[in-house]
């Protein structure tokens, strides 16, 4: 603001070129006439050059043509110092304010377009177009290594199952000199967990006990309990909850819940009851609509349709209201039961109780469609979908790719990846896995190769289902030599993580 005063007085001060170029620059003439130059009007001042002093205050005062203060930027001293031809010469430098002002919106531009890119990758779920970016983005002069940002990526990565990039990136922050929290250890520790690296996942919970800023907590305790539920590790499961208990951290309904699902999905039934009693009967981890939630998906995963709907009667009559999730449980359910008036009554269920329709709920009906290979109904849907406005993700193409697969539509296979690329779904291996299906259901094992060679190329890992497909595929055909390749490839995959962890650990020590 001050800059911009300045520059409107200064053009205000400037002498008229009205005024003849022998009057302007002449200093023997008996008077010099200033034009003074505002936004609404020309207002001329004289000022004489007589000996006597109060004539001239008389004269002034007579020939003014404002109130006092009424134009802040003019005073008698200015007038009188341009009168005297001193002054003109201070001028702001406007040309190179110009530049500075251009230079720094330009710079503020660029720092928006790195920043909004890398967003951008995050929100994308690229990984490595957002590692790169960000390195562009720490050799720019105005970067400042930002809590926010590494967390971002932390969690990025972490998802993405790039656990040794996680490590990486996190030594670069400490590096940066960013001080660690209980929350950048806790996302590096879930980045191992979800590759179900247990062990490097207990050093991570070790590393903060040592830490006094960095204590685990509740949530700390719950991703890394959950990750050996999932390895069926419930050995390690009981020793956790002792360490909770000698720190005097309550497990909350969170950590309950994961327990919860836990042994009902290894069959531990009995378990299972006994957590779900101590939840009803606890003041800190009561049972929610998450509890409901896994209940009846673990019976509606299991077909068992009579406990699902027995048990959500049940949680029901404790007070327990559904929510969006409950109902696609309930249609994913109907659907692989091929129960469709059930699928239905539950859909119209949700539109009178004004609950909307998710792009999970229409996953699931396109799901129920895909298995059995009915790509007219599968094809209906996914068209409402896109009608109302629902945006599409990678299972919906993947159960779409499937569908056409079964349904031995194996064109529309094509279109729908090349529709996916335009879309810009991001291509996780269950996309890949889904594609490979497809090649080896139509028996063209030269495409699913190729594909398998574009999922490595694109830094996707491939899974224990992506080799198993491939090696039926070429069972059928009687290639046990590719067979052969297939297996040692997937060993020497298992030892190049095995290495990297062990690097890692290497490098933390």
């Amino acid at each position: 603001m001050t800059s911009s005063l300045s520059i409107s007085f200064s053009y205000s001060l400037l002498p008229s070129r009205l005024l003849p170029q022998d009057a302007r620059k002449s200093k023997k003439s008996d008077a010099a006439i200033i034009f003074i130059t505002t936004a609404s009007r020309t207002v001329f001042r004289c000022a004489s050059t007589a000996t006597s002093s109060s004539t001239s205050r008389n004269s002034a005062e007579k020939k003014r043509h404002w109130k006092a203060g009424e134009y802040p930027g003019v005073s008698e001293a200015s007038i009188t110092r341009i009168a005297n031809g001193s002054g003109s010469s201070k001028r702001t430098p406007i040309k190179n304010l110009k530049k500075k002002l251009d230079r720094h919106n330009n710079a503020k531009a660029w720092a928006n377009t790195v920043t909004e890119a890398l967003s951008d990758r995050i929100q994308k779920k690229q990984w490595l177009d957002a590692l790169e970016v960000f390195e562009m983005l720490k050799k720019q002069p105005f970067y400042r290594p930002k809590e926010g940002t590494y967390m971002k990526l932390l969690v990025l990565l972490g998802k993405s199952g790039q656990p040794q990039h996680a490590q990486k990136l996190f030594d670069t922050m400490l590096e940066e000199g960013l001080e660690p929290t209980p929350e950048l250890y806790t996302a590096l520790l879930a980045a191992y967990c979800r590759s179900n690296l247990i062990d490097k996942a207990f050093s991570i919970l070790d590393k903060m006990k040592i830490l006094p800023l960095c204590q685990p907590d509740v949530y700390t305790y719950s991703i890394l309990i959950k990750a050996c539920i999932d390895a069926s590790r419930f050995d390690l499961v009981e020793s956790l909850y002792e360490q909770m208990a000698e720190r005097l951290i309550t497990p909350n309904t969170v950590t309950q819940n994961i327990v919860l699902s836990g042994y009902g999905k290894a069959g531990k039934l009995e378990q299972m009851e006994k957590v779900l009693s101590g939840m009803l009967q606890s003041t800190t981890s009561k049972p929610d609509v998450w509890t409901m939630n896994n209940i009846i998906s673990l019976f509606g995963n299991k077909g068992q349709i009579e406990m699902m709907e027995r048990w959500y009667e049940k949680f029901r009559d404790f007070g327990i209201e559904p929510e969006t999730r409950t109902f696609n449980i309930l249609i994913g359910a109907y659907g692989k039961k091929r129960t469709y008036d059930k699928m239905s009554s539950v859909m119209e269920y949700m539109r009178k109780l004004s609950f909307p329709w998710t792009t999970s709920t229409y996953n699931n009906v396109i799901e129920a469609f895909s298995e059995v290979g009915d790509a007219k109904h599968m094809e209906y849907t996914f068209d409402q979908m896109r009608a109302e406005g629902m945006k599409a993700d990678t299972k919906t193409f993947c159960c779409l790719v499937k569908g056409y697969a079964n349904a031995g539509l194996f064109h529309k296979v094509i279109s729908t990846v090349q529709l996916a690329g335009k879309l810009e779904i991001s291509e996780n291996t269950s996309f890949y896995n889904a594609v490979i299906f497809s090649c080896a259901k139509a028996e063209d094992l030269m495409e699913m190769e190729r594909v398998f060679n574009r999922m490595k190329d694109k830094k996707c890992q491939p899974d224990s289902a992506t080799y198993s497909m491939m090696a039926d595929a070429y069972k059928k055909e009687g290639m046990s030599d590719k067979v052969y390749d297939l297996e040692q490839e997937k060993q020497m995959m298992a030892v190049k993580d095995n290495v990297d962890i062990e690097m890692g650990a290497l490098v933390d020590v």
